[in-house]
């Protein structure tokens, strides 16, 4: 676990979406981040949306002084999507927030190449939360610095089980899969968290009522965020807020390192994580692909993290 008083500057790459929303105020939660600024991309909800909730869960946590930079606003080469029908018109679920105040700044694919040249070499990570549209843009935009990243960690992909919006796709993947295949292909050093991982956390009722016991604003927050509607729905599983637990506490996880290719053409299996676990492709390892989560240590973990925000 990052200790106090160590810091580690990051980027947060989001298309918020309701377990983006998560994923963020843990992150604003974690003394041990220095989050730099949040750059929004269409996925969950179109872009207009996306950085709007971003710029809203900022200033809900007490956090304006950060800025929100605007992405792309569609893949490279498909059509867009979006996953409206599960996290709702306005991307939160059932969370309504204020109209923010701190204004959208353009260009947030320059801001990501930037903030790697402008840093010590392999000290900036990155944490992509949606489809990897605008990182790959910064890869096209800019080779060189894929190299020089610290750490790319995604969520995204199914690499043992079936999709969760086909057969064989995981979303976050599956909306852009052209920056997906430019991303594992770029060299970057890169952790993917995937569906397999993601599915062993499940928001049970207590864990919930434990969210909403905090007694502050997040806590309220994330527990309504969280909360089925209708109450009929199956709990949900939390996905995006595992990129930043593993940052502040890879011990929660294992994994191993393989190799990880996209698949682009198949009209059947477009976006599908290829994933040699047993290296029977002779390509090299490209990602450390996390397998296992110790749920009640990772819930423990938000909790105590949320805590410390307003």
């Amino acid at each position: 676990m990052i200790e106090e008083g160590m810091t580690r500057p990051i980027i947060i790459d989001t298309d918020p979406g309701i377990d983006d929303a998560v994923a963020i105020l843990l992150a604003l939660g974690s003394p041990g981040l220095d989050v730099e600024a949040l750059v929004a991309v269409a996925g969950n909800a179109p872009l207009p949306i996306t950085e709007r909730n971003a710029r809203a869960l900022l200033e809900l946590a007490e956090r304006g002084d950060l800025p929100v930079f605007a992405g792309r606003d569609r893949p490279l080469r498909r059509p867009p999507t979006d996953a409206i029908a599960a996290h709702g018109k306005g991307g939160l679920g059932a969370l309504h927030l204020p109209p923010p105040a701190v204004p959208v700044r353009p260009g947030g694919v320059d801001l990501l190449v930037r903030s790697v040249r402008e840093a010590p070499p392999r000290t900036m990570t990155w944490c992509a939360l949606g489809p990897l549209t605008n990182i790959a843009a910064a890869f096209v935009e800019a080779p060189e610095i894929a190299a020089n990243l610290r750490e790319l960690v995604i969520m995204g992909g199914a690499t043992r089980r079936p999709g969760n919006v086909t057969p064989a796709a995981e979303f976050n993947i599956h909306v852009d899969p052209h920056a997906a295949a430019i991303v594992f292909e770029s060299g970057a050093p890169i952790t993917l968290v995937p569906l397999e991982v993601t599915r062993q956390l499940v928001n049970t009722r207590p864990r919930l009522a434990r969210l909403r016991g905090i007694g502050n604003r997040a806590g309220e927050a994330v527990s309504t965020l969280l909360r089925p509607v209708p109450p009929s729905r199956r709990a949900m599983t939390l996905h995006d807020p595992c990129v930043i637990a593993w940052l502040i506490a890879p011990e929660l996880f294992r994994g191993s390192r393989v190799n990880v290719a996209i698949e682009t053409e198949s009209r059947l299996t477009a976006g599908m994580s290829v994933t040699d676990w047993r290296g029977v492709t002779g390509r090299p390892a490209n990602a450390l692909v996390l397998e296992t989560v110790d749920a009640p240590g990772f819930y423990d973990l938000l909790t105590e993290r949320l805590a410390r925000l307003p």
